[in-house]
C-alpha cells in the first residue's frame, strides 16, 4: 500500500468528531465538548478575544440573542497572541467574575469592547480599569491575581480552543445535545437559533440557565 493511499485509509479510520470542517474552511480537530449543557436544548458557543475588533461587535448581538432566546452562553477566552492586551484584560474579568460578581465583570467586558480604540497598550488597559474600578466605588487591587488563579483559568479556555483547532475570534458556535454548528456570519446569528431550536425538538421542562467561563 502507498503512503498517500495508507493515509487516507488512516483519516477514515479517525474518530468523525476528531475532525470537522467549517463553513469557513477552517478544519476542526476535536469537537467532542461542543454540547448544550445538561437540561438545555439549545446553547451558544463562544471564544472571544477583548482586544478583537469583530468580537466587540459580536459580543451586543451575542447577548442580544442570550436574551430573547433564553438559552446559556458558554463563553470562553482565546486571547490571540498577536494582541498585546487581551490577555491580561481576560485575568482582570475572571477576577471580577469570582471576587465582585458576574455582572460586574460583564459589564466589564462589554465597556473594555465599546473602549477598544483608546486601549493600545498595557498601561491603557491598567488606567482604563483603574478608572473603571473608582467609577463604580470600588478601589481596584494592587496585584490582580496574585496566586494565578485566574491566569490558570484563561490559559485553561486557550487550550481549549487549541484543542478544537482555533485560529481566529470571535468563534462562535450553536450547539445542541446532538453536535453543533458554527456561526462564520454573526449577522445570521437568530436564523441560526431558530432553525437548531426547531430541530431540537420539544422543550425541556428544566432548563439550566448558566453563563460558563470555565
Amino acid at each position: 500500500m502507498n503512503r498517500i493511499l495508507l493515509a487516507a485509509t488512516l483519516l477514515l479510520a479517525l474518530p468523525a468528531s476528531l475532525f470537522a470542517l467549517s463553513p469557513t474552511g477552517a478544519t476542526f480537530r476535536d469537537t467532542s465538548m461542543l454540547r448544550a449543557p445538561v437540561g438545555s436544548r439549545v446553547a451558544i458557543y463562544e471564544f472571544e478575544d477583548l482586544e478583537c475588533p469583530a468580537c466587540a461587535r459580536a459580543f451586543p448581538i451575542v447577548h442580544a440573542a442570550v436574551e430573547k432566546y433564553k438559552i446559556p452562553l458558554l463563553r470562553h477566552d482565546f486571547p490571540l497572541q498577536m494582541h498585546i492586551w487581551s490577555f491580561d484584560a481576560a485575568v482582570i474579568a475572571r477576577y471580577m467574575q469570582d471576587k465582585i460578581s458576574p455582572q460586574f465583570a460583564e459589564d466589564y467586558r462589554r465597556a473594555v469592547f465599546a473602549n477598544q480604540t483608546a486601549i493600545a497598550t498595557k498601561d491603557d488597559l491598567n488606567a482604563f480599569t483603574q478608572k473603571y474600578f473608582q467609577s463604580h466605588g470600588r478601589e481596584m487591587p494592587f496585584v490582580i491575581d496574585p496566586s494565578g488563579l485566574f491566569t490558570a483559568e484563561v490559559r485553561a479556555d486557550f487550550t481549549l480552543g487549541e484543542r478544537i483547532g482555533l485560529h481566529q475570534t470571535p468563534t462562535i458556535f450553536i450547539v445542541t445535545q446532538k453536535g453543533y454548528t458554527e456561526v462564520s456570519d454573526v449577522t445570521q446569528l437568530y436564523q441560526m437559533l431558530d432553525t437548531a431550536i426547531a430541530e431540537a425538538g420539544p422543550a425541556n421542562p428544566v432548563r439550566a440557565r448558566t453563563t460558563a467561563h470555565k
